[in-house]
């Protein structure tokens, strides 16, 4: 039974090879990604629930949706109620949780005990919890019921519960997205847009912090890995890492001969930055303007039901990360997403054999 349910295969093909690098600066590629404004003609506001209560982007996202005086309010949706327990093996979120609970329902939340019940109250649901290891878990209980579903970094744990999660959701047809508030930068969209013209390489770097529960770039280093994936595009088939105790330097190369590099800072002056090359000229890209574009992004999702980052991107971003942990293995030898890919298409199978009756 298992199998016919999950028989929608995310395949190596699909993945890294459907989207053409030369199309990555399209206008029809720039438009989906960008947040669009929800309109004043919008229908009633989308009725939010949020599962985990342990980051501060929970509050910062509640007080974007609920605060109709606040200057940076976005319309078209409202948080109503939140299942607060989230990542009980990740100490420095499980502190977080009394905390972000009472700040939350000073904003109008509901606290509900159990996703369940959460669901039955909502129309959409963000999944906040800061740990990925139980998103997929969690991620199928708000598929199995229709809610659109936003997923914060990162998507999972490891990259095969990542596909997982993407198949289950195409299985059952329930719109989903999930990315970092890196990709929606005004500087890193404008490049994407084609400010540049075409995108001939890329380097970013941010903080790049480790959970070892987690795939090294997946816990923060998704940030940089996010914004060299939004102007570069998905096409990438080859990694190398280099890495010490307090940096790491991750090269990709892309199909059509195009080098984009990460670099993850765990020690000195950190930020978020980066460099875009393109055929008319350099730009910056890689800041962060805040958690507002991503909610506007968030908000226009919700009310249109059209995920604005395609599932073929964000996997491939995650596979790059995945295989940036296997050069480490390998000493620094190059690994090929392909590869990564077919491992977690197989695991992804059997974990999501383990959660569907």
């Amino acid at each position: 039974m298992a199998n016919e349910r999950t028989n929608i295969r995310l395949s190596r093909r699909r993945l890294l090879g459907s989207i053409a690098p030369a199309a990555v600066g399209a206008a029809a590629t720039a438009a989906r990604a960008r947040a669009v404004e929800p309109s004043a003609a919008a229908p009633p506001a989308v009725r939010l629930g949020i599962i985990g209560l342990d980051t501060s982007h929970a509050t910062a996202f509640t007080r974007l949706f609920n605060v109709a005086d606040d200057p940076q309010h976005v319309a078209g949706c409202r948080v109503v109620a939140a299942h607060p327990h989230g990542s009980p093996a990740i100490e420095s979120s499980r502190s977080r949780i009394p905390e972000i609970t009472r700040a939350v329902e000073t904003l109008g939340v509901e606290i509900i005990d159990g996703i369940g019940p959460l669901l039955g109250r909502v129309d959409a649901v963000l999944l906040e919890t800061n740990d990925g290891g139980p998103h997929l878990e969690q991620a199928a209980a708000v598929l199995r019921a229709g809610k659109p579903l936003f997923i914060d970094k990162p998507v999972a744990a490891t990259l095969a519960d990542a596909v997982a999660i993407y198949r289950l959701a195409a299985d059952l047809n329930v719109p989903l997205f999930s990315s970092s508030a890196l990709r929606f930068a005004a500087a890193t969209q404008a490049v994407r847009a084609g400010s540049i013209g075409e995108v001939t390489g890329c380097d970013t770097w941010s903080p790049c912090g480790l959970e070892p529960s987690h795939a090294d770039l997946f816990w923060y280093g998704i940030h940089g890995c996010e914004s060299l994936f939004t102007v570069m595009g998905p096409a990438c088939v080859s990694v190398v890492r280099t890495g010490t105790a307090d940096f790491d330097h991750v090269a990709g190369v892309w199909g059509d001969g195009r080098i984009g590099t990460f670099r993850g800072i765990r020690r000195g002056a950190g930020g978020y930055g980066g460099t875009a090359f393109g055929a008319r000229g350099t730009a910056p890209v890689g800041t962060f303007d805040g958690y507002r574009p991503l909610v506007v992004a968030i908000a226009a999702f919700m009310q249109t039901r059209e995920p604005p980052v395609p599932a073929s991107e964000t996997l491939a971003l995650y596979a790059f990360m995945e295989a940036a942990d296997e050069s480490r293995r390998r000493g620094g030898g190059p690994v090929q997403l392909a590869d990564v890919l077919a491992r977690a298409e197989a695991a992804a199978t059997r974990r999501l054999a383990e959660q569907l009756p």
